[in-house]
């Protein structure tokens, strides 16, 4: 079995000659599930000097990341989740300097650098602002792995460009990079690299018998170097790195996979009532709850996939992602209080017919209809869209339609989770043909955009029982080739549907994803009514709707023009 991230840490922070510590320091190194969904956090924080109350800056920047981080949902990416966090400290920060004496004088008020290192699985992400650097262990030296955002005027006069609390608006830097074992990272303020090389610090902590040895022996040295400032490090060896993302998942992949099923059948606490269906990746029954008589879908893995690990985890994930995701418009996972004892997933049973169906049963729907079912869609996409996930495969046969009129998306196999999941992980291509979006053919990875190109083809479907492109777009694999195909309007002879509605969708469906709709409220509302640019550009001239007013206007410059030339 694979072992989780591990790491060993050693810090150390020293006011030095100052009367106070405006350093602040901390990291946190939690347990499952947070080590596989957020990953470990070293942090550091430095005060400016001029400022009396930039200490408070300081360890608000760190307390506040370390504890508000790890509240972020754990389907957002890590930059995500940090950026999010990091600007709304800058914010208070912002605001404090505001509320206080110092307003007028941005050097004396809640000011500090900020970097961070979050280890997440195989990655190392780095976040940086200002002069705090963090390096990289490399050979008998240390790499640089930050940009110092000061400037300097003279050999005694610097100041800092960026930094928490200067200004609302707010910028960091990021990075990532690939995690091995053995890497050695370091966050240290300038009290300590400015008086103290590189090499030093190296030897320093390959020669210590424990990093937190080799912390406290580099801020000595630095002091006996002539430092003048506050000192503070915080080292990191990585000691184990996992071949795996998400400990629930990967725990849940090691259940005994289940027997072949059949109607009548007991199974686990269930009683399996009979086959939905069968394909080529999962199984499909109807089964009911013998504690709590609930009806509900048992999908187990496919015959054929069983000995592929990575399919038993994208498998799996689809339970994950069911719990993270409340919202009326997405089937949601059904929990058992009982004890699992094979490898299934269990969703709630939605009673009605899918989109594919439906459209079988209504081939020439209204328009509101088709307004109704696809803003239900877009709902559920938006719950995705929120928790950083793409749902990747949209088409009529993954969205219910039950009894009450509720559409339901369901079928997260593809869904690409950002806080999970990473793009170099993901197979090039996701989803069905017809419905993937053009970029998927390029071998780039799926947006927001990618879902709504999808759910567009649907709309257009529903309106056309045809699709937007020929079958040719399948093997449009170059943008050269992607050009080459032509929109098919949906307005035709036979068509009652307005010329704003085919304005739309040629808008949605667009092949380069950056000049489709930035937002599906966008498309909604173009879907309800039209949009000023197409009114705009399908207005006709001024001669053909009112002839007077453009003649008695021509005349007026005529007019000017003759007294101009007269004079």
């Amino acid at each position: 079995m694979s072992q989780p991230l591990s790491v060993s840490i050693g810090s150390s922070t020293n006011k030095g000659v100052k009367p106070v510590n405006q350093d602040f320091i901390g990291s946190v190194t939690p347990k499952e599930p947070l080590l596989s969904s957020k990953g470990i956090v070293l942090a550091m924080a430095d005060g400016i000097s001029s400022s009396k109350v930039s200490q408070v800056a300081s360890e608000t920047a760190i307390s506040g990341f370390l504890a508000d981080y790890y509240c972020t949902s754990d389907s957002w990416s890590v930059k995500n989740s940090a950026q999010k966090v990091i600007k709304s400290i800058n914010s208070w920060l912002y605001a404090q300097t505001r509320n206080s004496p110092y307003r007028f004088d941005k050097d004396k008020g809640y000011v500090s650098t900020f970097s961070a290192l979050v280890l997440k699985s195989n990655t190392a992400h780095l976040f940086h602002s200002g002069d705090t650097r963090i390096y990289r262990v490399s050979g008998k030296n240390l790499e640089q792995l930050t940009e110092d955002h000061r400037r300097v005027v003279s050999a005694d006069v610097s100041y800092l460009t960026r930094a928490l609390g200067i200004d609302q608006a707010f910028d960091i830097d990021y990075q990532n990079q690939l995690l091995e074992q053995g890497d050695v990272y370091i966050i240290a303020t300038d009290g300590v690299y400015e008086f103290l090389k590189g090499d030093k610090i190296a030897h320093t902590i390959a020669n210590s018998d424990t990093l937190t040895i080799a912390a406290d022996s580099i801020i000595e040295q630095a002091l006996a170097s002539g430092s003048n400032d506050n000192l503070s490090i915080q080292i990191v060896r990585v000691d184990n790195v996992p071949q795996y993302q998400l400990d629930e998942v990967h725990q849940l992949t090691m259940l005994p996979l289940p027997p072949s099923l059949s109607p009548r059948m007991q199974f686990d606490g269930y009683e399996i009532l009979r086959e939905i269906y069968i394909s080529s990746r999962s199984h499909v029954f109807l089964a009911r709850d013998n504690d709590t008589q609930q009806t509900v879908v048992i999908k187990v893995p496919s015959t054929e996939l069983r000995n592929d690990k990575q399919y038993l985890e994208h498998f799996m994930l689809e339970e994950w992602i069911a719990k993270r995701i409340n919202n009326a418009n997405v089937a949601k996972a059904v929990i058992s209080n009982r004890k699992r004892n094979y490898l299934y997933l269990v969703t709630e049973y939605i009673e009605g017919i899918s989109l594919n169906q439906w459209m079988i049963d209504n081939p020439k729907p209204k328009l509101e209809q088709v307004r109704t079912i696809i803003e239900q869609i877009a709902k559920g996409l938006q719950g995705f869209h929120r928790q950083e996930m793409i749902h990747q495969d949209l088409r009529p046969a993954n969205i219910m339609i039950d009894s009450t009129n509720t559409v339901k998306i369901i079928d997260f196999g593809s869904t690409f989770i950002a806080g999970v999941t990473g793009p170099e992980t993901e197979e090039a291509m996701r989803g069905t043909i017809r419905y993937s979006a053009p970029e998927y053919f390029l071998g780039q990875p799926g947006t927001q955009s990618s879902d709504l190109y999808s759910l567009a083809v649907i709309t257009y479907q529903m309106l056309s029982g045809k699709f937007p492109y020929s079958a040719k777009i399948a093997q449009a694999n170059s943008v050269s080739a992607q050009k080459k195909l032509t929109y098919r309007s949906i307005i035709d002879d036979e068509s009652e549907l307005p010329a704003w509605i085919d304005d739309t969708l040629e808008h949605a469906l667009h092949m380069n994803p950056l000049k489709r709709y930035p937002v599906l409220t966008e498309f909604l509302n173009d879907l309800r009514q039209p949009n000023k640019l197409f009114l705009a550009k399908t207005k006709p001239p001024l001669i053909q709707r009112d002839p007077v007013m453009f003649w008695q206007s021509i005349s007026v410059i005529l007019f000017i023009l003759l007294i101009i030339k007269t004079v």
